[in-house]
């Protein structure tokens, strides 16, 4: 199925991760008591967060991110990315992201879909900027002629 104003979008498949997403993060809050965020569990796995679920369920569920990728590659065909810019720019553009994610006490994934699912006032009001400088880029990306 494609959309004739986004022909490379993929709802049907976006509709089911977004399901599989939705499902991870319940299964780890109803399960553990835990939120699904991933920069939280990754903190945790490398031992820069000291509190949080144990290390080896963070390790489990760090480790399972690539596996599945690579598994669901394995069972359809390999997956095709591609990534504008240059190394420096991706390796640069982590790193911010990395110190957001600890400046923001989370991620989009553990702000957009566990603590908006929450009612987290935190997490509504870091969405809401997510958001917002989202718009801002690609708005620049476009019409500013900068990036």
């Amino acid at each position: 199925m494609s959309l004739p104003a986004f022909p490379d979008a993929m709802p049907v498949e976006g509709f089911i991760g977004g399901l599989m997403i939705g499902l991870a993060a319940a299964i780890m809050l109803l399960g553990l008591g835990r939120i699904a965020g991933v920069s939280g569990l990754a903190a945790r796995s490398i031992g820069l967060a000291p509190g949080g679920p144990p290390r080896s369920v963070a390790l489990a569920f760090v480790i399972g991110l690539p596996l599945g990728a690579l598994l669901l590659s394995l069972l359809t065909g390999p997956i095709e990315a591609q990534f504008p810019g240059s190394l420096w720019q991706l390796v640069l553009g982590g790193l911010v992201v990395g110190f957001g994610t600890r400046l923001g006490s989370g991620c989009t994934s553990g702000h957009g879909v566990c603590g908006m699912s929450r009612l987290s006032p935190r997490s509504l009001f870091a969405t809401v900027l997510f958001m917002a400088a989202g718009f801002a880029t690609v708005a620049g990306m476009r019409f500013g002629g900068f990036l």
